[in-house]
């Protein structure tokens, strides 16, 4: 495993704002956080990171939700609804049927908009404050764009989110337009409404909350917070890998930072580190094929499709930054199909979780890398689910049971329910699973 350390503080004490300044990941160069609106750097236009002149201790954070870690946040608090606090569940029939020493769900579905994208906008927005813009604006896949309407109706700002025409699931579409978000119809997929959405934060139209800004990943890095506090205090030891979807690859860069941190901070050592492991779906895979292939950046996937909408990106802005992040921990990504993906959601779902499909993507890659010996039976493992199933209800419908009609009467019922135990149950359970 690589040396994981950040680097050390600027010469320059006018770079640091609160001991916060803005590092080139390409050519090193540092930048003041808050003086003006910067999302690339300015020498060479590679990606930012967030660092810090002095790194925490387990011992710093106290409180509840993301702000409990504002030791390791620009700001003591942001504008929050709350956000955090999901739930690290335990999965017995799951764990059994895979054959790991210890699995848990990292259900971020339960945050206030129903994603982790809260986690990004609590601090993206409050730096939107401290920057004095006026103007929101997202590209989305649906679930950043619920996240930043509700936390801009909640800052008081402009929300304007550019969605790719027909490929968002209704459920969220209906939170932006609920929390009075503008919302913009593309015809194209979601790499070209990023790409207009960048082109109108370069011209001063408004201010970019994709992952592209780094303030985004700040608060997604908490996730990795609470998974490391979690796990410890319930088995005295760290998980050793942690399964995630891939889309645009910001919460696996999220969760590289935040492990790098916490071993700058001493509470963290480089072997404890988890390994991080993505998931795309087969029609949305360019992290999986850089990979594969031993490159250091992606190819642009210009047709993308699958059934988890979330993850249907086929320019992931945050390859610079994850790729390593994979790398590195000594992980690992794969593809899996929709088929995979639905049936993944359905064995979650058993468990009494609900989630949306990409969420599934991370139990269907545990499978599909277990199967293939890649993962060991002796691993603890954590698998992030990332958006509740009623971001999706549409898919959810699809892949759960059909109604069934019956008369209107206690009898009916009754015999209905006879019925269902005999070969007319069977052959109705047999067209739902392969009609």
């Amino acid at each position: 495993m690589a040396d994981l350390a950040l680097p050390d503080s600027p010469d320059s004490p006018d770079v640091a704002g609160n001991g916060v300044w803005l590092h080139c990941i390409e050519c090193g160069d540092k930048h003041p956080p808050f003086e003006e609106v910067i999302y690339t750097c300015e020498s060479c236009g590679g990606l930012l990171e967030v660092r810090y002149e002095q790194y925490p201790t387990f011992d710093a954070f106290e409180g509840r939700g993301v702000w409990r870690y504002s030791a390791a946040l620009p700001f003591e608090e942001g504008v929050t609804l709350p956000e955090g606090d999901t739930p690290l569940h335990r999965v017995p029939g799951l764990e059994s049927e895979v054959g790991v020493r210890n699995l848990r769900l990292k259900h971020e579905g339960m945050n206030p908009t129903g994603s982790f994208k809260d986690r990004g906008m609590t601090v993206g927005v409050r730096v939107a404050e401290a920057l004095g813009v006026d103007r929101l604006a997202c590209a989305s896949t649906g679930n950043t764009s619920a996240a930043l309407s509700a936390y801009g109706a909640r800052a008081g700002l402009e929300t304007l989110v550019l969605l790719p025409a027909g490929k968002v699931a209704a459920g969220k579409i209906a939170q932006a337009s609920l929390h009075g978000a503008r919302i913009l119809e593309v015809d194209g997929n979601f790499d070209a409404c990023l790409d207009i959405v960048q082109d109108l934060a370069d011209r001063g139209e408004a201010y970019l909350l994709n992952s592209l800004n780094p303030f985004r990943l700040e608060g997604q890095k908490t996730i990795g917070l609470e998974i490391l506090e979690a796990f410890y205090d319930e088995e005295g030891r760290f998980p050793d890998r942690v399964i995630l979807p891939v889309g645009n690859a910001g919460n696996t860069a999220a969760l590289y930072k935040c492990f790098r941190e916490m071993v700058a901070g001493g509470d963290l050592a480089p072997g404890d580190v988890p390994r991080l492991t993505g998931v795309q779906a087969e029609g949305a895979a360019p992290m999986v094929e850089a990979i594969e292939e031993g490159r250091e950046d992606t190819r642009r996937w210009e047709d993308v499709e699958t059934v988890a909408t979330a993850i249907r990106i086929g320019n992931p802005v945050n390859a610079p930054k994850a790729l390593p992040g994979i790398r590195e921990t000594g992980g690992t990504a794969v593809a899996v199909s929709d088929s995979e993906i639905t049936d993944a959601q359905r064995a979650i779902a058993g468990e009494g979780i609900g989630v949306e499909p990409a969420s599934a993507a991370s139990v269907a890659g545990l499978r599909k890398l277990r199967a293939a010996g890649e993962i060991e039976d002796g691993e603890d493992v954590v698998c992030l689910t990332t958006g509740h199933l009623l971001k999706d209800p549409d898919a959810a419908a699809a892949a759960g049971a059909d109604p069934e009609q019956v008369g209107d009467s206690t009898e009916a019922v009754l015999a209905h329910l006879a019925g269902r135990t005999g070969l007319s149950g069977l052959l109705g359970r047999l067209g739902r699973l392969f009609g």
